[in-house]
């Protein structure tokens, strides 16, 4: 009977609330991430990032990132650690600390975020001269 009401669907609800950390602070996560899941923490990467897996979600929503509080609203796909890319993107099951295959070499640098669309984007610039001359109107 409570499943023919939908009270089950009310309960997943308040479950997820309080995994959340209440309401507060679900709505502060919805503000950010624009959805509330639960689910298990498979880890967390060194810019502070946890990354979750919920199998009960549909296979390319069961995974996800909460980038961490440092970034603020400014987080894009780019602070992804990169060992982390691969399992968030299906191309291993293995989290990068059960990974024995995945090398580990000192001189790898820390990945960079995408600064398109700031002022220190990358913009080329031209030595030679245009073929084209604008035109300038009279004076």
């Amino acid at each position: 009977m409570a499943k023919l009401l939908g009270l089950d669907k009310v309960a997943k609800l308040f479950r997820i609330v309080q995994a959340n950390g209440g309401i507060l602070k679900s709505l502060r996560t919805v503000y950010r991430h624009d959805e509330l899941k639960i689910g298990t923490l498979m880890g967390e990467d060194k810019f502070g990032n946890k990354y979750y897996e919920n199998n009960e979600y549909f296979y390319g929503r069961n995974r996800w990132v909460i980038y961490s509080d440092q970034f603020g609203m400014e987080y894009d796909g780019s602070q992804v650690a990169p060992e982390w890319f691969g399992w968030l993107h299906y191309k291993t099951d293995l989290v990068p600390s059960k990974d024995p295959s995945r090398p580990k070499y000192k001189w790898l640098a820390d990945p960079t975020p995408n600064l398109s669309g700031t002022d220190q984007a990358y913009m080329p610039y031209s030595t030679t001269q245009p073929k084209i001359q604008p035109w300038k109107p009279p004076q």
